[in-house]
Order: structure tokens, then C-alpha cells, then sequence
């Protein structure tokens, strides 16, 4: 399919956003771990156990890392081991791919620039991006950053499948991976379901691209990464992770785990699911998106207007879709976030609705509902009880 021209951004919004975009940093990452604290009381104890007995499960992922942010003070929990083998335990600093937790991070851009008024969440697709379909053209950044757009999921598509079977380090076009479903309607009238789709945040950054006329690995560095003092996360094109790393496996019994740290490049996920962090930068990230100034306060009531939907995989507790963000209501309280899954991963990753705490858990196996429901069963249930440990007094 060949790749369709894009249109220059307008000379107007260069200037715009040359002045929008000086935005103050937020507040900085805690730059110092506390103890490994959570054996020091009956209650960490429990967590840790907790995270022991996923990864001693038969079906269970090689290792697991939990980090709960509050006011500077980070607690870590940790259970197994970062690479089999080594006996070396997952350790905040440790490199891993955030798999669908990077759609919040293409919606913290997005929001962003909803903010300094460059993007408005009523702004089509035909407005923004006149060079895509035009029956995709009444889809606003609204339905994409909620999932229920209708725009059919790239991931999906026999041929994008195909050229992964065949080379899973194939570079993609990451701006042209939309071209794979373009000549595909949409699945179902805009605003009318939810329905997840990786298609989505793909053009959320295509938007953002569009109106600024800069590169989305950009805009994530001065929206995201520097206000919230994020310095071990990126967006590589490549299959590689910086060092040290959380390596992730496939976990088949009886069969031993397969390393697949490095099976598949980031150049076909993007801003869908490409980005590349830390447990503590993530946890730090958690906690300023889910609150906080990281967005104002009237985008931030936007963001908030909930429908029923699942995020993928399922997060703790029920469920309800925002605009890239997921609410999750547990036993013990609300919280919001994302979790993602791909091979070798599975994230989640939360934070207090005021955004002075975070949570994220992390485990190195890719936990989802077709692959292993009674795994990802038990996996929510863990997570809930460190939801539960998060908003203790």
C-alpha cells in the first residue's frame, strides 16, 4: 500500500505553540527509593506474599515488581527474579515495555495540547488529518482517546500480521500504520460503543503531529517526560531496551520460559504501545496523570466522563473507560490508570484521583483473558489488594 503525503502544519500553529508549549514542570519523580519496606509490617508481609505466590504458580511470570508512590516515599515489593538464571530480583531501575499503558501517555500529549488550545476534543479526523480515509472523517479526538471511535484495529490486519510472522524486527512506518485498515470502513457509528482499538492512539499522535509540527517522540519529552521528571522512559523505533532490563518471557507449561525481551521492534505499536520505562519512572507517571497539574482542571472533568468498558487487559475492581484513562473501583476505592499487555509484559499502572499517590505492578508474562483467564483472574485479584494498600491512610 503505498504511503499517502501528509500535509505541512500551518505556520500559524508553529508560533502558537512555541509560547503554549512553555509549560512549568509539574514536580519532579522522587529521586530517592525508600526501603524495600513492604516485609517490615504485617500488612507488607501480605504483599509480598501476595506477589510470591504469582510467581511460584506453574503458569506464573518469571518475576514480579509493585511500586507504591506517596509524597516522595516509594515502597517496593518484588518477588522472582529479573532474568532466569542470574537470581537477580526486578529492581525499580530495571528497563520494560509498557505495552498499552503507552496509550496514557499519547493521551497525556493529546490533553496537553487540549490545554494550550492548539487541540479541541470535538476536532475531526477530516479537520485534523484530511489525508486518511474520509469515511473515518467525523471521528473526533474525543472517541479516539475513548475507544469508541469505530476505527478498525490495525493490529488486527492479515497483512500487518503477516510481516510480523515473517520478521517480528520489521521496521513499520509507524506514521503509515494506519494504512493497513484504509480501506476498511468504520465497525460501527462514532460515539454510538466502546470498542478497543489500537488504531485509535495511532492517530491521537498523528493529530498531535498535525498540529504542532513536531515529531510525537518529541512532544512526549517536553509534555510528559520532563514535567513529571521521567528520565528512563522513551519511544525506540527499534527491538532493543537500554539497561538494566526486566526481561519478559512466554510461559507455556510444560515448557520451560522463552526470553522474548527483544522478540518484536516498538516500530509497529507506537504510540499504541511502544513506549519503554522504569517501575519507578512509571509509578511516577502514574500518579501525575491520574492527578494533579500535570492536565487543567476543565480537561481534566473531560477526561473524567466514564462509559462502561474494559480496559485490556481487565484492571482490579469494576471497570469504566475516560479518555485514555480507566477508572477502576475496587473494594477499597477508586483509582485511575491504564494496564497493558504484550509479549513478556503485563502492566498496570494507577494513581489517587488528587495524583499524590501511585501504584504500578508489574510481572514479566503477558497475562490476558484469551490467553489465561484463571492467571489474569488471580493477577486482578493481587492488584486489588495493592490498590487497597495505596489508599490506606
Amino acid at each position: 500500500m503505498s504511503p499517502r503525503p501528509r500535509r505541512s502544519p500551518r505556520p500559524a500553529a508553529v508560533v502558537l505553540l512555541a509560547a503554549a508549549l512553555a509549560l512549568a514542570p509539574v514536580g519532579a519523580a522522587a529521586a530517592a527509593h525508600g526501603p524495600d519496606g513492604g516485609p517490615s509490617d504485617d500488612g507488607g508481609r501480605a504483599l509480598q506474599a501476595r506477589l510470591r505466590e504469582l510467581v511460584e504458580r506453574p503458569d506464573g511470570p518469571p518475576g514480579a515488581i509493585a511500586v507504591l508512590r506517596e509524597d516522595g516515599r516509594v515502597r517496593v515489593f518484588r518477588a522472582g527474579t529479573a532474568e532466569l538464571g542470574t537470581g537477580r530480583e526486578p529492581r525499580p531501575e530495571d528497563h520494560m515495555r509498557l505495552a498499552s499503558a503507552a496509550k496514557a501517555f499519547s493521551g497525556a500529549v493529546a490533553l496537553r495540547l487540549v490545554d494550550c488550545g492548539l487541540l479541541g476534543l470535538d476536532d475531526t479526523l477530516a479537520a485534523r488529518l484530511p489525508d486518511l480515509p474520509a469515511a473515518w472523517g467525523a471521528v473526533t479526538l474525543r472517541q479516539l482517546l475513548q475507544h469508541t471511535s469505530g476505527l478498525p484495529d490495525y493490529s488486527r490486519a492479515p497483512d500487518f500480521g503477516a510481516l510480523l510472522d515473517a520478521d517480528p524486527h520489521h521496521v513499520f512506518d509507524s506514521r503509515h500504520l494506519l494504512d493497513f485498515v484504509a480501506d476498511q470502513g468504520l465497525e460501527f457509528t462514532p460515539g454510538t460503543r466502546y470498542r478497543y482499538s489500537n488504531s485509535d492512539n495511532i492517530a491521537v499522535a498523528l493529530m498531535a503531529e498535525a498540529v504542532t509540527g513536531q515529531r510525537y517522540e518529541d512532544l512526549l519529552a517536553s509534555q510528559v517526560y520532563r514535567p513529571l521528571g521521567l528520565t528512563r522512559t522513551s519511544l525506540p523505533s527499534g527491538y532493543r531496551l537500554p539497561r538494566p532490563q526486566l526481561h519478559g518471557y512466554a510461559v507455556e507449561p510444560p515448557a520451560p520460559p522463552q526470553d522474548v525481551t527483544t522478540l518484536y521492534g516498538a516500530s509497529g505499536s507506537w504510540a499504541s504501545g511502544g513506549v519503554v520505562s522504569t517501575p519507578d519512572d512509571f509509578s511516577a507517571f502514574a500518579a501525575g496523570y491520574a492527578g494533579g497539574p500535570l492536565i487543567g482542571d476543565a480537561t481534566r472533568e473531560q477526561q473524567r466522563a466514564f462509559v462502561p468498558g474494559d480496559s485490556e487487559p481487565a484492571g482490579p475492581g469494576a471497570n469504566r473507560a475516560g479518555l485514555a484513562l480507566f477508572e477502576y473501583t475496587t473494594r477499597c476505592g477508586v483509582v485511575y490508570g491504564h494496564t497493558g499487555n504484550t509479549p513478556g509484559y503485563t502492566q498496570l499502572g494507577v494513581g489517587t484521583p488528587d495524583g499524590r499517590r501511585g501504584l504500578t505492578v508489574s510481572v514479566t508474562a503477558q497475562v490476558n483473558r484469551s490467553g489465561n483467564p484463571d492467571l489474569l483472574e488471580h493477577l486482578r485479584a493481587v492488584e486489588e489488594d495493592f490498590v487497597c494498600a495505596l489508599l490506606a491512610p
